[in-house]
């Protein structure tokens, strides 16, 4: 236990320290170049920067399958995965440190040198980064083969994430103030910032270290055969999967919105109301709302459905956006649209994440493969694109607005102050609303549709394990693998079960969660929701253990498997176990249904107890006779 305690530490001040870092990168550091790093007036140094750092994080998308690939193919005594969050950790930190820096006066004595060095620190601080990236979020499924361990390791990063990303807005203005030589200036000066990104760094390599020794993959063979992510594997499932390329369109454009007027919330509290003590305030609220709205989200969830929740989302985000453009200089009024803004960003994320995690099953059933990394590695694609667009719009703006280096809040005109306003609010609210366009006109993918998609893959997986062929004759002892009260398949309220259609077989109505293998064998197949699996011994016989009816709209809550694809069990090994409450509490039948899917395959399915007995786990239920190839044919 106290491995698993130190582990999810480890992990959750990893994506704390992961998450400090960007909001450092994709937010403030736009800010410290626009601010302090020319003299007042260079906006064609400006631009030129700030375009080369939109041209590197575009190009990037199309290194990160390369880096995938890297990492996957990485074969070490510490794991696939520690060595890239470590080494990309430290360098990437230390490369950050230096872009907060003048490269000892390069910008001023020679600034063509300067976009030289610039360029090429960035490049490396950008793809360690992404190898950091890309490797700590692969970790959960390595860190333990238990959904449900893995289910409270996700958790705590979701914490350690969200305090990292907010709490940055909270300290950053006072310590580069702190650190400041010039305390007069809005936001500090170049002394102030550096010291800042010092801490960052510092956070971002003990964060890296502290994954790398706390934390212990596993070994397992569904990890061992992970297909390899290439650029044409990528667009071929965007092109594919429509449900998916709709998504990821309406998540950019929404990320565009959200991204931009977040990045220029500094600027407004700096020249606009001329409070930056007001932002600090600002994003100490927000660690509080953004903790409570991941804690509301699967509540949310189930009450209004995911795609009302992201309109609800969207309204209340339109809705703040018009109360801050309204605000004319009230800090009170300033917080609370700015709030309103915020607290939907949590809850519009995990939807947009939940819909991917089921285009997963979607791109199965229309291809007939699954790919699960693929289809996961789009949103951080994404997210990249819409960053970069965002960081080269915030730049645009701020120069247009006159909020460059020197600027105070008295210095901005009344067409500055405009232009900024109109790019602020306007901008990402037609950017919001291109998004739920898109969203509700083709993103198709409900709950309801993903809870038929697995419905209709386990019929074909049933269709495909019962082409199985029969090694030799023999008599095979089936046993319960769950215990209860045994009744017939044709007392099912499902004509699928009922008709025999998945095979033959009993029910069970169970009075224990624990699941255990009838014989000894291969697991074929777990459900993604966890609610079956299917078990093949070794004459060909695959057993289909069912728990429930609907159960898959669960989505895996309330079911914990013990074992992977592919893996061999002994009989009256524990294989899996589910919580009865669970089922029940959402009004669903709870029967444990046992067929023999390739059942056309066997003779003489002989019961040898009767319906409405009780019977225990692994007792003796029936016997089954195989047919022997020449039978059959």
């Amino acid at each position: 236990m106290k491995k698993k305690v130190i582990s999810r530490l480890s992990y959750s001040f990893g994506a704390f320290g992961n998450d400090v870092f960007y909001a450092t990168l994709s937010t403030y550091f736009i800010v410290f170049v626009t601010t302090h790093l020319f003299k007042s007036g260079a906006s064609q140094m400006i631009f030129m920067i700030t375009n080369l750092i939109a041209i590197i994080r575009i190009s990037e998308v199309f290194i990160d399958p390369l880096i995938g690939n890297a990492i996957d193919r990485t074969v070490t005594p510490w794991g696939k995965f520690k060595p890239w969050v470590v080494a990309g950790g430290v360098i990437s930190s230390l490369a950050l440190l230096a872009l907060f820096t003048d490269l000892g006066g390069l910008n001023k004595s020679n600034p063509f040198m300067y976009f030289v060095f610039f360029g090429i620190i960035y490049l490396v601080m950008d793809i360690f980064y992404s190898f950091k990236d890309t490797g700590f979020w692969s970790m959960i499924p390595a860190l333990s083969l238990d959904s449900h361990e893995r289910e409270k390791t996700a958790t705590f990063a979701r914490i350690g994430s969200t305090i990292g990303a907010n709490i940055v807005g909270v300290v950053i203005m006072p310590i580069v103030l702190f650190f400041s030589q010039n305390k007069t200036n809005p936001n500090g000066d170049k002394q102030g910032w550096f010291w800042f990104a010092f801490i960052v760094a510092v956070i971002g390599i003990a964060s890296a270290i502290s994954v790398g020794i706390g934390t212990h993959e596993v070994k397992s063979k569904l990890r061992e055969n992970k297909e390899k992510t290439t650029l044409s594997q990528v667009f071929k499932v965007l092109a594919k999967n429509d449900q998916l390329m709709w998504l990821a369109l309406a998540y950019w454009f929404y990320g565009l919105g959200v991204n931009t007027l977040n990045a220029l919330q500094l600027y407004y509290f700096s020249y606009i109301l001329g409070n930056a003590h007001g932002y600090t305030i600002l994003y100490g609220i927000n660690t509080i709302v953004g903790l409570i709205s991941v804690g509301l989200f699967p509540s949310l969830a189930k009450k209004f459905n995911r795609k009302r929740l992201f309109y609800i989302c969207i309204s209340v985000m339109l809705i703040g956006i018009l109360v801050f453009f309204l605000a004319n200089g009230s800090l009170a009024i300033v917080l609370t649209g700015a709030e309103l803004f915020f607290i939907p960003q949590p809850l519009a994320f995990l939807v947009v994440l939940m819909i991917i995690s089921d285009a997963v099953e979607y791109g199965q059933l229309k291809t007939g493969h699954r790919d699960e990394a693929l289809t996961l590695s789009v949103r951080p694609l994404v997210d990249k694109l819409g960053g970069a667009l965002s960081n080269w719009f915030v730049s645009l703006v701020a120069v247009m607005a006159g909020m460059t280096t020197g600027a105070t809040a008295s210095s901005i005109t009344n067409h500055g102050q405009m232009i900024f306003k109109l790019c602020m609010f306007g901008f990402p609210a037609s950017m919001l609303l291109i998004s739920v366009i898109i969203f509700a006109k083709k993103v198709l993918l409900t709950e309801e549709k993903h809870a038929q998609i697995v419905n209709e893959l386990e019929k074909r997986f049933s269709k495909k394990h019962a082409r199985n062929p029969i090694i030799k004759k023999k008599k095979i002892k089936l046993n319960t693998p769950i215990a209860g009260t045994l009744l017939p398949l044709k007392d099912l309220p499902d004509s699928t079960f009922s008709y025999g259609l998945m095979g033959k077989g009993f029910v069970i109505i169970p009075v224990s969660g624990k699941v255990y293998a009838p014989f000894s064998g291969k697991i074929k197949q777990i459900a993604p929701t966890r609610h079956f699996i299917m078990l093949e011994n070794e004459v060909g016989m695959v057993v289909l253990i069912h728990i429930g009816l609907d159960t898959v709209t669960l989505n895996g809550t309330g079911f914990t498997t013990l074992v992977d694809v592919d893996d061999h069990v002994v009989e009256g090994q524990e294989i899996m176990e589910f919580w009865d409450p669970v089922i029940k509490k959402h009004n669903l039948d709870d029967s444990a249904i046992i067929t023999v899917i390739n059942s056309e395959m066997f003779d003489d399915f002989k019961l040898i107890q009767e319906y409405g007995h009780k019977v225990n786990a692994m007792e003796a239920i029936c016997l089954v006779e195989s047919r022997s190839k020449k039978d059959d044919k």
